[in-house]
């Protein structure tokens, strides 16, 4: 059975981080380069994310299979304590595509957002390009698509980051507790 344990980043888990984000099919859907891929890079990202989540900004998560291996990574970014939001982000090793590990880690990780940091919406986009990304974020039942126009000011921070065209969607607190209770009464 496939699950999934969310763990603290780790400088030893650095080297098949860079390994399994060079992949060019998950180098270019991030818009990475080949130097953001390194094992340097990674050592910085994870020390970066380290003081980050000691600043309540950021929470990222290795994610492991039921068999301890690495996965990939998921982040809850820009959390705005003001506003009850943040941004969700996750990059799966090519070779565990298509598993249920990426819906797995997003629930583990919203359960994450909306009991323990009381969010009430996390954002999720994506470059217009990225069509893996944006596939995926369709077929999560609690997602609500295409909420470029309710939340415009969202849209505008996301493509100046990202530098390109998105499309943006969220998970709403009660969307995703009415999902989860029809889970458990299912």
């Amino acid at each position: 059975m496939v699950e999934v344990k969310l763990r603290s980043l780790c400088v030893q888990y650095a080297e098949v981080m860079a390994q399994h984000i060079s992949v060019p099919a998950i180098r270019n859907a991030l818009a990475l380069s080949e130097e953001q891929c390194s094992v340097k890079a990674m050592i910085q990202f994870i020390r970066v994310m380290t003081i980050e989540e000691m600043e309540d900004r950021f929470y990222s998560r290795l994610i492991l299979n039921e068999k301890d291996e690495f996965i990939g990574v998921i982040s809850l970014k820009n959390i705005n304590e003001v506003t009850k939001s943040c941004h969700i982000s996750t990059w799966i090793a090519e070779e565990h595509w298509g598993k249920g590990y990426n819906q797995l880690a997003k629930i583990a990780m919203l359960e994450f957002a909306f009991h323990t940091l009381q969010l009430t919406n996390v954002f999720a986009g994506a470059r217009i390009e990225n069509i893996r990304s944006r596939q995926s974020q369709r077929h999560l039942p609690y997602m609500s698509l295409r909420v470029e126009k309710e939340f415009p000011n969202e849209l505008r921070q996301l493509e100046l980051l990202e530098q390109s065209a998105c499309i943006l969607n969220v998970v709403r607190k009660e969307n995703f507790m009415l999902w989860q209770s029809s889970q458990i009464a299912g």
